[in-house]
C-alpha cells in the first residue's frame, strides 16, 4: 500500500482496450495503478521493481508463458494474483491455481465485481501465506531436531557422553556462541563428517 493506505495494483493484459477498462475499474475503487504491461513485457522483472500489492492478469486464455511467470511471482515475490479470463478449462483452472494465482474468474471483467474478487483474494492470499509460513516452520522445527538428535549421537560416540550430557554440551555451545541450537548442532555434523 502506498502512503494513502491505496493498493498499488499492476496490470497484465494482452488487450490494451480491456486494460484501459480495468485500469480504470481500479482507480474508481481506490487503486492505485502502477503498470500496465502487455505482451513481451516482463512481468516478473516489473513485479521485482515496482513491488506492487496486487497483480491482475486479464486474458482470453492463460498461456504456458504467463502462467509460469506466475508461478515465478509465486514463489521469489508472493502476491495475491488475480486473473480474468475469458474462457476456460478445468486443466487450465487447476495449473492457475498451482501457479499461485489467488482468484480465478472465468467469463471476463465486470467493473462492479472488482472490490469483492480483489478483498477475497487478498484474504486467500493471505491465509495460504501464513499456512507456507507454518509450514516451512514445521520443517525447520523437525530439521533442527533431527540434526540435534544427529549431533547428540556423534557427541556421546566420540566423547562417551550420556544423551542429557550431551545435549548440555551442545546447549551451552549453543549459548556461548549466541546461535541456535540446530545451527550449532549442523557445524557439529560437518565437523564430524570433516574429521572422518
Amino acid at each position: 500500500m502506498n502512503q494513502r493506505g491505496r493498493l498499488r495494483v499492476m496490470l497484465f493484459d494482452k488487450s490494451a482496450g480491456r486494460a484501459a477498462i480495468l485500469e480504470q475499474a481500479l482507480k474508481d475503487q481506490g487503486c492505485e495503478v502502477v503498470a500496465r504491461l502487455s505482451d513481451g513485457d516482463d512481468v516478473f522483472k516489473r513485479v521485482q521493481e515496482l513491488q506492487p500489492d496486487v497483480v491482475f492478469v486479464d486474458m482470453d486464455i492463460p498461456d504456458r508463458d504467463t502462467l509460469e511467470s506466475m508461478r515465478l511471482i509465486n514463489r521469489e515475490q508472493p502476491r495475491p494474483v488475480i486473473m480474468f479470463a475469458a474462457q476456460s478449462d478445468g486443466a487450465t483452472i487447476e495449473e492457475a491455481v498451482r501457479a499461485g494465482v489467488s482468484a480465478y474468474v472465468v467469463d471476463g471483467l465486470n467493473p462492479s465485481r472488482i472490490r469483492p474478487i480483489m478483498d477475497v483474494a487478498i484474504a486467500r492470499f493471505r491465509e495460504y501465506q501464513a499456512l507456507r509460513n507454518e509450514l516451512d516452520l514445521t520443517r525447520n522445527k523437525l530439521a533442527d531436531r533431527r540434526d540435534i538428535d544427529k549431533a547428540k549421537g556423534v557427541l556421546m560416540r566420540q566423547k562417551g557422553l550420556s544423551e542429557e550430557d550431551a545435549y548440555s554440551a551442545l546447549r551451552k555451545l549453543a549459548m556461548d556462541r549466541n546461535q541456535k541450537l540446530g545451527d550449532v548442532a549442523r557445524m557439529l555434523l560437518a565437523a564430524a563428517e570433516l574429521l572422518g
